[in-house]
């Protein structure tokens, strides 16, 4: 396994940007933190990190192309808000070109933009650890996040989704259902 994430980081640094890399970095070690705490598959959390943005390199446009080359399926709500399509081309990418068979790894790498109701613990700990690694720029309520994630990772998962839904919806931008949905699903469980 350990030679697979080697020859995938040094694949990954040729490919992204630096600071994609660096983020990329940062995500798969707050992974393994998150993975250590919750008691889930540290080499699991470590690959769906490592790979959670291997599709996000390009144009938006280009990778938009990319899924529609691979026959991937996009909702209007990814055509709508392209940021959002490079979850599903990595989950492509991290089987096809990086050889990941684990189905738990794959759903990681889907789920890490948007979240879903019921996600699966590997799902809840790439999901946050996207926007709590130490090379995210300081928003409000991120250090909030940041300590209750290792004491409750559903009330900080609903934090984060609130967060989200929030701040795009007072910047004008579109929200995705699945975000809304994650955020209701973890919401009403907190009560």
């Amino acid at each position: 396994m350990k030679e697979a994430f080697v020859d995938i980081r040094k694949q990954l640094e040729k490919k992204l940007k630096k600071d994609r890399f660096e983020h990329t970095i940062g995500v798969m070690y707050t992974a393994a933190s998150l993975a250590m705490r919750y008691h889930e598959d540290i080499d699991d959390a470590m690959m769906a990190g490592l790979l959670h943005d291997c599709g996000k390199y390009g144009s938006v446009q280009e990778q938009v192309e990319r899924c529609q080359k691979h026959g991937i399926l996009l909702t209007q709500s990814e055509l709508e808000m392209p940021a959002l399509v490079h979850a599903k081309l990595g989950a492509y990418f991290a089987e096809k070109e990086y050889g990941v068979i684990d189905k738990g790894v794959l759903s990681a790498i889907t789920w890490h933009t948007t979240g879903r109701p019921e996600m699966t613990m590997l799902e809840k700990i790439i999901y946050i650890a996207d926007y709590i690694e130490p090379n995210r720029k300081i928003i409000p309520g991120l250090q909030k996040i940041r300590e209750t994630v290792f004491v409750d990772i559903d009330h900080a998962i609903c934090l984060c989704a609130g967060n989200t839904v929030n701040y795009l919806r007072k910047n004008g931008k579109p929200v995705d259902p699945m975000s809304i949905e994650t955020y209701q699903y973890y919401s009403d469980k907190g009560e």
